[in-house]
């Protein structure tokens, strides 16, 4: 069946890999308390699978699922050939992922023991260039910033504002680089904000303001809260998604930037922001249920099946 031509959007983020590694005992049988000051360990990790990821990549990937039409403003190393050559079988734009040379893409080192602790490694590589990358002429109806460097997400959101595309301010593990005067300077540039219910509470404290308040500034703003579904702050209502019940809780990892692929689709089709949020959901569901931000595959039509027993809704049909 054919799918529908959507309307491109413009997705700001980070490109990175991710090597998760599982040590198969416990970090505290082998950190002494009193030796600290002097550390030195070794973990051997018989277990270690590497994943496509970063926020920009996640939700191009979930918006191909859809029908829908990404296209990825990042920057990454020479390392990514694999990674972008996925990208184009996908049927995903790459023309505004920019290659800094002599750089690694951004890369993230995460070992776990048997107690599920961790210790984590993240080296920004490319994606300290983001800010160079320069979108200006990228398609799109609408827009996406999501977390990337802090001068990379602040020239998006300028330029975005500066082409009057509208775009969602998406907040994510950015969250400790933003002060509350740097929360409202993006408010002040974007129409949608997205947050977990963490997040939101954060950015009530910078600011200084309520989320209703906030939301008044703006289209929407869309507060997650896990398996309690969302709140959807629109208009002056405050409206309440019911979640998924997801087939499986397997892996949390990139079912924020799940949500967002589903919140974009919507828009690009002309949704109602409730329905938008729905299909959101729905996404984020899916992915739960598999292991790795990219791994799921399901076909265009079982999410349209899926949507439709749990919110009466159906994808468009080509």
């Amino acid at each position: 069946m054919a799918h529908p031509e959507t309307a491109p959007v413009i997705i700001c983020g980070s490109v990175a890999f991710d090597t998760i590694m599982v040590f198969e005992g416990k970090f505290q049988e082998h950190i002494l308390p009193e030796q600290v000051h002097a550390l030195s360990v070794s973990f051997l990790v018989p277990s270690m699978r590497k994943e496509y990821g970063g926020c920009a990549g996640n939700i191009a990937y979930n918006m191909r699922l859809l029908g829908g039409t990404p296209v990825p403003v990042a920057t990454v190393g020479e390392d990514a050939g694999d990674y972008l050559r996925r990208m184009r079988e996908q049927g995903t734009n790459v023309d505004w992922v920019k290659i800094v040379p002599d750089t690694f893409t951004a890369q993230c080192f995460i070992t776990t023991d048997l107690a599920d602790n961790q210790i984590t490694a993240f080296h920004p590589g490319a994606m300290s260039a983001a800010a160079t990358n320069d979108l200006t002429g990228a398609p799109g109806v609408w827009g996406i910033v999501a977390p990337d460097a802090k001068d990379g997400m602040f020239a998006h959101a300028r330029r975005l504002h500066a082409q009057g595309i509208p775009f969602i301010f998406d907040l994510g593990q950015a969250m400790p680089l933003f002060s509350g005067e740097d929360l409202e300077e993006m408010l002040a540039l974007a129409q949608v904000l997205t947050v977990n219910d963490y997040e939101a509470h954060v950015v009530e404290q910078r600011t200084g303001r309520s989320m209703t308040d906030i939301a008044a500034g703006l289209q929407a703003a869309i507060v997650t809260r896990g398996e309690k579904g969302s709140t959807l702050l629109t208009g002056g209502q405050e409206i309440r998604i019911d979640p998924v019940k997801a087939e499986a809780v397997v892996d949390p990892t990139g079912c924020g930037d799940a949500y967002r692929a589903g919140l974009l689709y919507g828009l690009t089709v002309g949704w109602r922001w409730e329905d938008c949020c729905k299909l959101a959901s729905l996404m984020g569901a899916i992915k739960i249920a598999c292991r790795g931000p990219q791994n799921h595959q399901i076909s265009r039509e079982e999410i349209s099946s899926r949507l439709e027993r749990s919110y009466g809704l159906s994808l468009p049909q080509g």
